[in-house]
């Protein structure tokens, strides 16, 4: 069977896909993929033995020091990064259904990540009253296994936003000075 015939048959080999292709230069243990991918251990190796055998990934160690990574000398790597790139896209409206769990929300910023941005030091600006971090934790850890990469994301109260706001504070002036995407102002920027 062509290696390239075997990559797309289920949504866990998609996440793995991801999470090798945007992470090249990592090495994953089985249970760092399977947590990162949010699937089940089980479903993770057999995932993993799919995509050694179509040659993506490679497997370095033995016992529990195994470890894996993509295959640099893949011959379809760079369309396929390019083509996973292209489609790997998570809407505003996924992102805030997944964020709304953790608290009352009053502005919500997709910057770096999501805007194409290389610059800003975080990729989501998530401001609120109530917030519940254990939840908004759980939440961006969804989206990062549905995107294969991991986002930097800070959280302010409203009032504690307001008042950096107010100073210019540095971190504020990185998000707003480059690209990025409000999905969600209560606040009235």
């Amino acid at each position: 069977m062509d290696a390239l015939a075997r990559l797309f048959c289920s949504p866990a080999r998609l996440k793995l896909l991801r999470l090798f292709i945007f992470n090249d230069t990592a090495n994953y243990s089985g249970s760092d993929v399977a947590f990162r991918a949010k699937i089940s251990s089980a479903v993770a190796r057999k995932e993993l033995a799919a995509l050694m055998a179509a040659g993506v990934i490679r497997r370095r160690g033995e016992g529990r020091g195994v470890k894996y990574s993509t295959n640099n000398r893949f011959p379809h790597l760079e369309p396929l990064a390019a083509f996973l790139r292209e489609t790997t896209v998570v809407g505003p409206q996924e992102v805030l259904a997944a964020l709304r769990k953790a608290g009352t929300l009053r502005l919500v910023v997709l910057t770096g990540l999501f805007s194409g941005a290389v610059e800003p030091k975080i990729d989501l600006l998530v401001v609120g009253d109530r917030l519940d971090e254990r939840i908004l934790a759980g939440a961006v850890h969804a989206i990062e296994a549905d995107i294969g990469r991991e986002i930097r994301y800070t959280i302010f109260s409203t009032e504690d936003f307001r008042y950096r706001f107010g100073v210019y504070d540095r971190l504020l002036r990185d998000i707003f000075d480059y690209k990025h995407r409000v999905i969600l102002d209560k606040i009235g920027l």
